[in-house]
């Protein structure tokens, strides 16, 4: 947050203003949905063939040329070890703009674009200090489109956080 919006925002919050929502682009990984900030996604793609890297990480998968840009990818569901990923038709890569670099992330489906205001927005469970969570801002809280649906949980996700993290080594952190 740049110094502007966080003088926005507590000039909002003194004037008794709730903060503007932010939206969110949601997508599944396994049985869970999480939540990136969709400021950061440059475009959504079919998952295709990648150009293995030697000696990479599990969750790195390669590389792709993408209009003359080679942008690292990043499988999600493995670097949260979510089991083994299945690619089908549903799979897709989100192409990020992350600290001034382009990224990819697969993940099992995209689902929808979400407004959330920060009344919707939960605190992040805290974690023993082993566990690098520090990347998962908060938990998104959706009400069910029809009377009576159950309320979603979103994981809202820091995605710049996540890829400058030590282990992925994508983005100056």
């Amino acid at each position: 947050m740049g110094v502007m919006e966080k003088f926005e925002s507590v000039a909002k919050a003194v004037a008794g203003e709730a903060p503007a929502a932010k939206e969110y682009l949601t997508f599944r990984l396994g049985a869970e949905e999480y939540g990136i900030d969709i400021l950061k996604v440059q475009e959504i793609r079919g998952y295709d063939a990648v150009t293995r890297i030697a000696n990479a990480p599990s969750f790195i998968k390669g590389v792709i040329n993408l209009r003359g840009v080679i942008v690292p990818i990043v499988d999600l569901r493995v670097k949260f070890d979510l089991g083994e990923a299945k690619y089908d038709a549903f799979t897709v890569v989100i192409i990020l703009n992350v600290a001034r670099r382009v990224v990819g992330a697969v993940v099992d489906s995209v689902s929808d674009v979400l407004e959330l205001a920060a009344e919707q927005i939960r605190a992040a469970p805290e974690f023993n200090s082993r566990m690098d969570a520090g990347y998962i801002t908060g938990l998104g809280c959706v009400k069910g489109a029809a009377e009576g649906d159950a309320e979603r949980m979103l994981i809202l996700i820091d995605i710049e956080r996540l890829m400058g993290s030590a282990d992925m080594g994508l983005v100056e952190g």
